[in-house]
C-alpha cells in the first residue's frame, strides 16, 4: 500500500518534474524560493516521527514492486533513518535558501541546478529509508548520477567535467561491488530485507559466502564515504558550486557510506574482520586525510581534505563500537560510547562543515578567490563571516566550548578502550589507534588555524585580489549563521541530542545489546576531571600551535610524497592505459565493413550455440509427435529456398528486390497456416512497406551486372553462412523434440479472461504476463526517441549558431 511515507521520499522526484515548468512560467522569481518548500515541508514532517523512534519503536510502510522477486518498497523509520532524513532534509532546507543568493538566476541555469538537487535528495531518502537492499541499490545509484550531474553543473570548466567524471567512476565501481554483495547476502537469507537479514546474523556468520558479502559491501561504503585509497574523487569533486558541496560532502553523500556500515553493523559486526577492515581504514583515513589538509592552498581543497579525514573519524568510531556487540547487556561495556560519539559526530560535522563550506563559498564570491596565499586581512571587512570561520574551525580542531571538542573527547575515549578489548587481538595492536588518533588530531588542529589566521588574519591584499572585498549580504548569512547557532547550542546543551536522536540510532546499530525495556545511557557533559582524554586535548593544542607556527621550517616534508607517486596519478595513469587499450581493440574490430562485422557476429553465435547444443547433450533429432506435412506447405517450402536463391545469383536489383518480397510474403504465409494471425499481419505490413521504400530507392541505380563479374566466391562467408544455416536448423528441430517444462500453451486461453480481463490471448500476454518486459521495451524505444530528438535538436542548433 502507498503510504504518506513513500510520497515523502519521492516527493523531491515529484518536485524535479515542476522546476522546468516553473522556472519558465515564473522567471521573475528565483526558483529556488519555490524548492525551498520541498525539504523544509519534508523536515517538518519527519520530525513528527521523534516521539516514536525515541521509544525505540519503528515506522514500516511496505509498497508491493516486484513480489515475484522479493523486492518490494519498504520504507522503514527507525532512529537511525530518522536521524538521517533529518540531516538531509535539515541541512537541505539551508543549502537551498544559500543558493538563492549564492547563484544568480540571471547567470545560472537554475532549472538544470534545481532538478539536479531534488533528484539527490529523494535518492538520499531513499537510501536511509528502505528496508530492501535491492530498492537501496537503486536509490544509491541514483545518488552517484544526481551527484556527476551537480558536480558538472559548471560543465564548461575541465576540472569540473573531471571531477564529475571521477567520482562516478569510482562509486559507480563501489556500488557495483556492493550489489553484488547484496546478491550474495541474498543467496545466504533468501531476503532482500535488511531486518529480516540482520534477525539471522547469527546463522550466516559462519557461512562460506559471509566474508566475500562483507567485503563486497563496504567496497562501496567505503568509496562512497571516501576512504581512503578511495578519498581521491572528494579533493575533485569541489569544483562544483560551493552550495553542493555544502550539502553533498558534508553532510549527505559521503555520509552514504557511514549510513551503510552503521545500518549493516547488526549483520555484520559479529565477525572480528568488521571490526579491523571498519576500524583500521577509518583510522588510516582520518590520519591522512588530516595530514594532507596542510599542504593546500586553496580553501576548499582543504575542507576537502579535512572531510575526508573527518569521515574516518567517523567510520573509526563505528568500527569499534562494533565490539559491543560481543556484550550482552549494556552493563559495564565501555564500547557503546565509541558509537554514541560517532553518531554525535556526524551530526557536530554536518553543522560546522556544512558553515565552514558556505563561509568559503562566501569568501570566494566577495573575493574572487580561495587561494589562502592571495588571502588575509578579511577580519575587519567580513567580520561576520570571520566569526563563523572563528567558530566553525575551532569546533572542528575540537576546542571546548563548542560540540567538535564533546565529541572529539568521546574518540578519544573510544581509541583508549579499545586497547582493553580481548578479542581479535586488539588488546595489542589496538595501540595503534590513540596513537594515530592524537597525531591526526594535531593536523586537523594546523588546519583549522590555517582556515582562520590565513585567511581572516595578517594584512590585506587588495592588489591580490580580483574583487574588492565586503561582508556578504544577510541572505547568503542565514544559513551558515543558523548552523553556527547550533554549533555553540550543541555545544553547551548536548543532551537535547541524547535521548531524542542519539538513543533511538543506537539500538538500530546495536539492538542485541538491549534487553527488553532497556535503553542505552547517553550523558554528554564538559568535564571529566583531569583525565587522559583532556591531557591529550591539551598536547594536540600545546603542539599543533608550535607547529602551526613554524609551518614554514617543516612543509618541506611533503616534497617525500611527490605528486607522480600520488593515488590520482595512478588514478589518471589507469584510465589512460585503460583508454588507451580500449582505441587498440576497438580499432581492431570497428574496420568500418559491415561484412565484417557480420562475421563477428555469426561466429560468436553459432560457436557459443554449437558448444552448448554438444555441451549439455541438448542435441535431439525426434520426429515423435510431429504433424505431416502437407502438399502446399511443400510448395511454400519450395518457393521460399528459389526465392531466397535468386536474390544470391540474380544480376538485376529489381529481381533482388521482389525475390526479397517473395520471401517475406513466403513467410507471412507459413504464420497463417500455423494460426498466428497477429504474426502474419505484422509480417505483411513490414514487407510491403520495405519493398515499397527499396523500390523507391533502388529504381533509379543502374544494374549490377558490371560488379556481379567482379565478386568472387568467397570461402569464408560460404563456411559462415553454412555454420548459421546448420546451427538454426539443429536448434529447431532439438527444441522441437526437446521437453524440459509442462507446455504452458494450455494455461494462456483460460488465464487471459479470468486473471487479466482481456479476450486477446496475444495483448494480454504483452500487457499482463510479460507487463514488466514490455514496460522495458517501451522504456527503451523511449530513450531512443530522446536520444536522436536531442542529437537532431542540438544539430539544429549548432546551424543557428553558424
Amino acid at each position: 500500500m502507498f503510504t504518506a511515507l513513500h510520497f515523502a521520499i519521492i516527493a523531491p522526484f515529484l518536485a524535479a518534474i515542476l522546476v522546468p515548468i516553473l522556472y519558465k512560467l515564473v522567471s521573475r522569481i528565483h526558483t529556488g524560493w519555490f524548492v525551498l518548500l520541498v525539504p523544509f515541508l519534508l523536515f517538518i514532517y519527519f520530525i513528527q516521527f521523534l516521539p516514536i523512534t525515541s521509544n525505540n519503536e519503528s515506522v514500516t510502510a511496505v509498497f508491493d514492486w516486484i513480489p515475484s522477486l522479493g523486492i518490494s518498497f519498504a520504507a522503514y523509520v527507525d532512529g537511525l533513518g530518522l536521524l538521517f532524513a533529518l540531516l538531509i532534509t535539515g541541512i537541505g532546507s539551508l543549502v537551498v535558501l544559500y543558493s538563492i543568493y549564492y547563484l544568480s538566476k540571471e547567470k545560472e541555469s537554475l532549472n538544470n541546478f534545481y532538478v539536479y538537487l531534488l533528484m539527490f535528495m529523494g535518492a538520499m531518502l531513499g537510501v536511509v529509508l528502505s528496508d530492501n537492499l535491492i530498492v537501496l541499490y537503486t536509490f544509491w545509484e541514483i545518488t552517484s548520477i544526481s551527484s556527476f550531474l551537480l558536480i558538472s553543473y559548471w560543465y564548461e570548466r575541465e576540472k569540473s567535467r573531471y571531477g564529475a567524471l571521477k567520482s562516478m567512476l569510482i562509486t559507480m565501481l563501489g556500488g557495483f561491488a556492493m550489489l553484488v554483495g547484496i546478491v550474495l547476502l541474498y543467496q545466504m537469507t533468501n531476503t532482500f530485507s535488511i531486518q529480516e537479514i540482520a534477525a539471522s546474523s547469527s546463522e550466516i556468520l559462519n557461512h562460506p559466502l559471509f566474508l566475500p558479502a562483507m567485503l563486497l559491501i563496504l567496497l562501496g561504503a567505503f568509496t562512497k564515504s571516501a576512504q581512503f585509497p578511495f578519498h581521491i574523487w572528494l579533493p575533485d569533486a569541489m569544483e562544483a558550486p560551493t552550495p553542493v558541496s555544502a550539502y553533498l560532502h558534508s553532510a549527505t553523500m559521503v555520509k552514504a557510506g557511514i549510513y551503510l556500515v552503521a545500518r549493516l553493523s547488526p549483520v555484520f559486526a559479529f565477525s572480528g574482520e568488521w571490526l579491523w577492515l571498519v576500524a583500521g581504514f577509518g583510522i588510516t583515513t582520518l590520519f591522512w586525510g588530516s595530514f594532507s589538509a596542510v599542504r593546500h592552498t586553496d580553501l576548499k581543497a582543504i575542507l576537502a581534505y579535512s572531510t575526508v579525514s573527518q569521515l574516518g573519524m567517523i567510520l573509526s568510531m563505528l568500527g569499534v563500537g562494533a565490539a559491543a556487540l560481543h556484550f550482552d547487556s549494556i552493563d559495564n561495556n565501555l564500547y557503546i560510547g565509541a558509537t554514541a560519539a560517532a553518531l554525535f559526530h556526524l551530526i557536530n560535522h554536518a553543522t560546522f562543515k556544512g558553515s565552514l563550506f558556505m563561509m568559503v563559498g562566501i569568501v570566494d564570491h566577495e573575493t574572487g578567490t580561495r587561494d589562502i596565499r592571495h588571502l588575509g586581512g578579511l577580519m575587519t571587512v567580513m567580520p561576520i563571516t570571520f566569526t563563523i570561520a572563528v567558530i566553525g574551525s575551532f569546533s572542528m580542531a575540537g576546542l571546548p566550548p563548542f560540540n567538535g571538542f564533546l565529541s572529539k573527547e568521546m574518540f578519544f575515549t573510544a581509541m583508549l578502550n579499545i586497547t582493553t578489548f580481548n578479542l581479535f587481538s586488539v588488546d595489542t595492536i589496538g595501540i595503534v589507534f590513540p596513537i594515530v588518533a592524537w597525531i591526526a588530531s594535531i593536523f586537523t588542529f594546523i588546519y583549522s588555524m590555517i582556515i582562520v589566521f590565513k585567511t581572516f588574519g595578517g594584512k590585506l591584499q587588495l592588489n591580490k585580489l580580483p574583487s574588492k572585498p565586503h561582508e556578504a549580504p544577510f541572505g547568503m548569512l542565514i544559513s551558515p549563521l543558523v548552523l553556527i547557532s547550533l554549533v555553540i547550542v550543541f555545544g553547551f546543551f548536548p543532551n537535547i541530542l541524547s535521548y531524542t536522536v542519539i538513543a533511538p540510532a543506537m539500538a538500530s546499530i546495536l539492538p542485541s545489546v538491549l534487553a527488553n525495556g532497556e535503553q542505552f545511557h547517553v550523558d554528554i557533559y564538559f568535564w571529566h576531571g583531569w583525565t587522559l582524554e583532556l591531557f591529550m586535548t591539551l598536547g594536540v593544542v600545546a603542539l599543533g600551535s608550535l607547529l602551526y607556527l613554524s609551518i614554514r621550517k617543516w612543509s618541506g616534508v611533503y616534497s617525500l610524497f611527490p605528486e607522480t607517486l600520488s593515488f590520482n596519478k595512478l588514478y589518471d595513469q589507469t584510465l589512460f592505459t585503460g583508454e588507451r587499450a580500449a582505441s587498440r581493440i576497438t580499432g581492431l574490430y570497428m574496420t568500418g565493413s559491415i561484412r565484417h562485422y557480420l562475421v563477428y557476429i555469426f561466429i560468436f553465435f553459432t560457436a557459443i550455440l554449437i558448444a552448448t547444443l554438444f555441451g549439455k547433450d541438448a542435441l535431439t533429432l525426434t520426429t515423435d509427435n510431429t504433424a505431416p506435412v502437407s502438399v502446399h506447405e511443400l510448395i511454400l517450402a519450395a518457393m521460399l529456398i528459389f526465392s531466397a536463391l535468386t536474390v544470391m545469383f540474380a544480376s538485376k536489383r529489381m529481381t533482388v528486390l521482389i525475390s526479397l518480397g517473395v520471401t517475406g510474403y513466403t513467410v507471412a504465409l507459413f504464420f497463417v497456416i500455423f494460426r498466428a494471425p497477429d504474426l502474419a499481419l505484422t509480417q505483411l505490413i513490414i514487407e510491403t512497406v520495405s519493398v515499397a521504400l527499396f523500390l523507391l530507392c533502388f529504381y533509379h541505380l543502374p544494374n549490377i551486372t558490371k560488379d556481379l563479374k567482379k565478386v568472387r566466391f568467397q570461402t569464408g562467408n560460404f563456411i559462415v553462412s553454412l555454420a548459421v544455416g546448420i546451427t538454426i536448423t539443429l536448434i529447431g528441430i532439438s527444441a522441437n523434440g526437446t521437453r524440459l517444462f509442462e507446455s504452458i500453451s494450455g494455461f494462456f486461453p483460460e488465464a487471459s479472461y479470468d486473471l487479466a480481463g482481456g479476450k486477446n490471448m496475444v495483448n494480454v500476454i504483452l500487457v499482463d504476463f510479460r507487463g514488466t518486459d514490455t514496460l522495458f521495451e517501451i522504456l527503451v524505444l523511449g530513450i531512443a526517441a530522446l536520444g536522436i530528438f536531442t542529437m537532431i535538436k542540438l544539430r539544429l542548433a549548432g546551424r543557428d549558431r553558424l
